[in-house]
């Protein structure tokens, strides 16, 4: 499966991850902190801190009831 780039839609590899291209990442931050965060994001993923999930269809019960909830 191919993700696409949140900022410009270029295609990205599914394995990626970052959700944006090296382009847009390196006019964003620049070359330095973009690798940083490439580097910290795949030391996260080795380490299994890394975790993608799908939204929550539903609100969770647990939180109705709180000040703030709708």
């Amino acid at each position: 499966m191919v993700k696409k780039c949140i900022y410009c839609n270029a295609e990205i590899s599914s394995d990626c991850v970052i959700d944006f291209c090296d382009k847009c990442g390196k006019n964003v931050w620049g070359d330095k902190m973009f690798n940083a965060i490439v580097q910290n994001m795949e030391n996260a993923r080795a380490n299994g801190d890394l975790c993608h999930t799908q939204p929550a269809a539903e609100p969770r019960r647990e939180l109705e009831g709180f000040e703030g909830f709708r």
